[in-house]
């Protein structure tokens, strides 16, 4: 990954403000539609846009939803009853909010990380995601009130829409992230919302081709998922130019989270990663690949994210953070790619 798009720590207190007003609303609308508001303000936030936070919150206030009422108290007794059930979302906030609050929240993470991590295909990975853009903030700018109850609602969320695969048959292995991915098979009817297009998967390719148990060895080979599935986008977005961010975004809020984990858990969560991306590519991607323009010479990372900035399209900012990430031509074309397909918001 490319270290020079990093930022400091945010000190403006725009990230905290934000999350705030956020989080008396819900994680869902219109029945299961995501928020991406939390996402995306940190997003902004992280490379240097908190100047814009709140203009942009108030135009994204109207798909904002209240937070649903309480149905049944989710406790260390029936967790397991309730998982995944999408009427308890309430509840299992209010769970994780206890949780945070009696015990550091990295042990409530690392507790409940192996429980989720089958599930990563909730709500269209929106919640694997939500609670990465809140570990990074915890990790690169401490914890505070806000940012832990922000893991509480992104937690929340998952264990709420918790949604494994079908069962999948291991196909021939691929000797790399990109092999794989241009092997992973589309669902046959890709008519339908992602929860029915999930429900056709049948088999994906072995990858990586050999198990992995090394920690070291996992966060490099998710780097380079989270590379392959970003370049990935640059040719393969007109398919789905929302949803197919997604096939780089989940995996790399798993890297994310990754050193606020015990390292026994990396190469699980590489697993998991791998299955989340494979699965938005095999539902969205269209048939055959299309030209792209190549990144203008000369436009810096701060560049192409100041336009997603302006754009405004959740989406696209959150594509675009991550595509800074990775760092690179290929990537930076990505994202000017999700610019130009995204209608713009602001």
């Amino acid at each position: 990954m490319d270290d020079t798009t990093r930022n400091s720590p945010d000190t403006s207190g725009t990230l905290d403000e934000a999350l705030e007003r956020l989080h008396s609303f819900g994680p869902e609308r219109d029945g299961w539609l995501s928020n991406h508001a939390p996402m995306a303000v940190e997003a902004l936030v992280h490379h240097g846009q908190a100047p814009g936070v709140h203009r942009w919150l108030d135009h994204y206030r109207a798909k904002l939803e209240d937070m649903p009422d309480r149905f049944a108290e989710v406790t260390p007794d029936n967790w397991r009853e309730a998982l995944g059930d999408p009427r308890r979302i309430a509840d299992w906030t209010a769970y994780f909010e206890r949780e945070t609050a009696d015990r550091p929240w990295r042990e409530v993470l690392a507790e409940w990380w192996p429980r989720l991590l089958p599930g990563i295909a909730a709500g269209a990975t929106h919640p694997v995601i939500r609670v990465g853009h809140c570990v990074r903030t915890l990790l690169t700018s401490g914890e505070n009130a806000p940012r832990v109850a922000e893991l509480a609602h992104g937690l929340g969320y998952w264990a709420a829409r918790h949604q494994p695969l079908p069962p999948l048959t291991p196909l021939a292995p691929a000797a790399g992230a990109a092999a794989a991915l241009d092997a992973v098979d589309r669902v046959p009817d890709q008519s339908g919302g992602i929860r029915e297009r999930l429900g056709q998967l049948t088999a994906f390719p072995v990858w990586p081709p050999q198990p992995v148990t090394d920690a070291d060895l996992a966060r490099t080979r998710l780097e380079e998922l989270v590379r392959a599935a970003t370049h990935r986008y640059a040719a393969y977005a007109h398919g789905s130019p929302v949803m197919l961010v997604h096939a780089a975004t989940a995996p790399n809020a798993v890297l994310r989270t990754l050193p606020a984990l015990p390292r026994e858990l990396w190469a699980p969560s590489l697993d998991a990663a791998w299955a989340a991306s494979a699965a938005v590519t095999a539902a969205y991607s269209p048939a055959r690949p299309a030209d792209h323009p190549a990144a203008p010479d000369g436009l810096t990372p701060e560049e192409v994210f100041a336009r997603a900035a302006a754009h405004g399209d959740d989406h696209t900012i959150k594509f675009t953070d991550t595509a800074l990430d990775v760092g690179g031509p290929v990537a930076l074309a990505a994202a000017l790619r999700s610019i130009e397909l995204n209608p713009p918001v602001l």
